[in-house]
């Protein structure tokens, strides 16, 4: 942009003002133009190398959704068998345990680990005789 000295910026609120007569020219005959976008005129042809890359990323992150929701599922069922091996495990503890009271609260279980404890069976009552 060239600047002039004694240029003044225009003003985009009032009209210009002229100073000396404007020159007439005369007006040519209007032709009809003919109408075509500005990339056919450039000899550019619209491509849809931006509508393929647009499907390419649309494809993608649904792939890649779908393949989240697949490992999350996988993790879940993989989680629930690791819970329920942990239940049977303590199930089985569980009854083991069970069993293991069941047969040392009998007497006899009772008598033999007292006797090798050290522990010896008490002599038949002293009985007193009322007086």
């Amino acid at each position: 942009m060239a600047a002039y000295q004694g240029a003044r910026p225009r003003s985009m609120f009032l009209p210009r003002r002229r100073l000396e007569e404007p020159v007439l020219r005369p007006q040519a005959p209007a032709l009809p133009r003919r109408r075509s976008r500005v990339a056919m005129r450039a000899n550019r042809r619209p491509r849809a190398v931006g509508f393929v890359i647009g499907a390419i990323v649309v494809a993608f992150l649904l792939s890649f959704f779908s393949l989240v929701q697949t490992v999350r599922i996988s993790a879940s069922g993989y989680d629930m068998q690791q819970l329920n091996d942990q239940f049977v495990q303590l199930q089985s503890q569980r009854q083991q345990m069970l069993s293991d009271v069941d047969r040392l609260g009998r007497q006899s279980a009772i008598t033999r680990q007292a006797i090798a404890d050290g522990l010896t069976q008490l002599p038949p009552p002293v009985i007193l005789p009322a007086r």
